[in-house]
């Protein structure tokens, strides 16, 4: 706590002393700061320390340079594309099934089964999910019985453990997180905005085409490219589901950091920084698109 004087534009006689208060507010904000440090911050700088280190302590450029050879540009373009794929997949169905929850007239006890669906569908991933698949969808599964007793052979032609087999299983949690992200940006299209334009004789189409989509359009690439980082983040599903044999960012870091046959920790923790990279550009694009959203929406 300190007293602050100032002259006035005068600089006749100073003005009285502003005292500034800390107050005990602030102590809320330390959890928080404490948290963002040991789960953020330090993770960090343990990766850029260590991808600028060699098997001996001396500080190298290499592990960047060495993102360009072996497998490694192949792993960053699967998990690329992975994430591509599921992200407009789930962006689009998820975008129709918001639309039928909010604005599509369901009943209310529908609508209440649906989110609440779609906020447990969101978060089951991992283990659990990779299981649950491998029981369904697997050579033994279920589902895999039932097609085959009337006469449906999927396999082998359809791999569960295959890229289009990942992607399958990263879909039944993103489409449900894209539900959950844009059902917001519906609820807030307004009523007048569609009697507006029916009072000027547009139809439901030209109201979606020139009025609802273009004011939707940054929530719906938002909510895309936030399903793009959900998908390209994901590793314990699909270690899980292919027992690490599939060529995708994660899966080699894991193998570069555990040993097993790969072992440099510091081209892992140079790979890890270029996710962060990624990962950044995706959380900054989404948070431009979401201002831009909200000022429609707030308007």
């Amino acid at each position: 706590m300190e007293n602050v004087t100032s002259i006035d534009e005068r600089g006749a006689r100073p003005v009285r002393p502003v005292r500034l208060r800390l107050g005990w507010s602030w102590l809320g904000v330390v959890p928080f700061l404490l948290f963002c440090t040991a789960f953020m911050f330090l993770p960090t700088a343990f990766l850029v320390i260590g991808s600028v280190l060699d098997s001996d302590g001396i500080v190298t450029l290499q592990n960047y340079a060495d993102l360009s050879t072996g497998i490694i540009p192949n792993a960053f373009a699967n998990s690329i594309e992975i994430s591509i794929v599921t992200a407009v997949g789930g962006g689009v169905f998820g975008f129709l099934l918001a639309y039928a929850v909010i604005l599509g007239g369901l009943p209310r006890f529908l609508r209440t089964a649906l989110m609440t669906f779609s906020g447990v569908a969101s978060n089951f991933a991992g283990v659990p999910l990779a299981l649950a698949f491998i029981f369904t969808l697997g050579q033994a599964g279920f589902a895999t019985a039932l097609l085959k007793d009337v006469g449906i052979e999927i396999y082998p032609g359809f791999r569960l453990t295959s890229k289009t087999g990942l992607e399958l299983v990263y879909m039944y949690f993103q489409f449900p997180l894209m539900v959950l992200i844009i059902a917001p940006a519906l609820e807030g299209l307004r009523r007048e905005w569609r009697e507006a334009a029916e009072n000027m004789g547009a139809t439901p189409r030209q109201y979606w085409r020139y009025v609802a989509l273009p004011v939707l359009a940054p929530s719906i690439l938002g909510a895309m490219i936030l399903l793009f980082g959900n998908s390209f983040g994901a590793q314990a599903t699909a270690f899980q589901l292919t027992g690490g044999t599939l060529n995708i960012v994660t899966l080699v870091i894991s193998s570069q950091i555990r040993g097993d046959v790969l072992h440099n920790p510091g081209l892992g923790y140079a790979m890890a920084m270029g996710m962060v990279v990624i990962m950044a550009i995706s959380i900054g694009l989404y948070s431009i698109l979401q201002r831009r959203s909200e000022r429609w929406l707030r308007s």
